[in-house]
């Protein structure tokens, strides 16, 4: 308590609310790991999201280590963070494919080794000491921005298809929430680094509730055709700049209307399982 004691008292209180959101939200792929444990196979999942929430917790950890006593809620979670995509990224390497396994071990040397390395080094020997903190922090922000790029694209596929399907209510919550925590957090710290990047998650989040307002009842009335067996759609929540990830299957099947003429139809539909979700 004496450390936290160091932030201002709504700071700490918003920084260990959002330590609770973002463990829920860092533990909830954990469902699809099983699935691939039992499996014995990675089926149609990549590991690219994983490797860049590795390499953001990695980031945000050691933007926390130049002040640690004042960011001790930070490493905390970030901590956690990069223990828990590290065990993800294991069990991924263990059971994927030949091709898909090569990948991603070249993808997590040139990135979490090889990128991290460098921004390490100059960082630490390149940049005076008094904008050390403040270029990571640039780092670390831009690296949260590119992050939405992947919630963004499930935006527009609402839109362009009208229907939510694709946007399960609780994940957007939960992007809602950590935004929230983490943006209200940044600002008490007077940590604009931190509160920066969740202004857009805010904004996102927002969006996605308006989305889910207006779209709301369109899913369970109106079947999207699509010519794929199976897709899988990528969610990515932002929880302080740490990107998590959920997998949203979508598969074909008959619709209830072509299913009730007795399939005299071929016509097909799509519906969509959440696998994963923090709350």
């Amino acid at each position: 308590m004496a450390i936290l004691g160091s932030h201002n008292p709504l700071a700490a209180t918003f920084g260990i609310f959002g330590n609770i959101i973002s463990f829920m939200v860092y533990l909830a792929p954990a469902r699809t790991f099983q699935k691939i444990y039992k499996k014995k196979s990675t089926q149609s999942f990549q590991c690219l999201p994983y490797l860049v929430a590795l390499f953001s917790s990695s980031l945000w950890l050691y933007y926390a280590s130049f002040n640690i006593k004042h960011s001790i809620l930070l490493v905390s979670i970030n901590s956690f963070g990069c223990v828990i995509e590290i065990i993800y990224i294991v069990i991924f390497i263990k059971y994927a494919d030949k091709d898909a396994k090569r990948l991603t071990i070249k993808l997590l040397a040139a990135m979490n080794f090889g990128s991290l390395a460098l921004i390490v080094l100059v960082t630490r020997f390149a940049v005076d000491d008094s904008d050390q903190v403040k270029v990571l922090g640039w780092i670390c922000d831009v690296v949260s921005v590119i992050v939405f790029a992947a919630p963004l694209s499930v935006v527009l596929q609402v839109i362009r298809t009208k229907s939510v399907q694709f946007m399960p209510f609780c994940l957007s919550f939960s992007l809602l929430l950590n935004a929230i925590m983490w943006l209200a957090y940044g600002f008490f710290n007077k940590d604009m680094c931190v509160a920066l990047p969740n202004v857009g998650g805010l904004a996102l989040g927002l969006l996605q509730m308006l989305l889910h307002a207006i779209y709301r009842n369109r899913g369970a009335k109106e079947n999207v055709t699509t010519d794929a067996a199976v897709t899988t759609f990528v969610v990515v929540v932002n929880p302080l700049g740490p990107p998590e990830v959920f997998s949203t299957a979508v598969k074909d099947e008959l619709s209830l209307e072509d299913n009730n003429k007795g399939g005299e139809d071929d016509a097909q539909g799509k519906t969509v399982e959440t696998n994963d979700c923090p709350l």
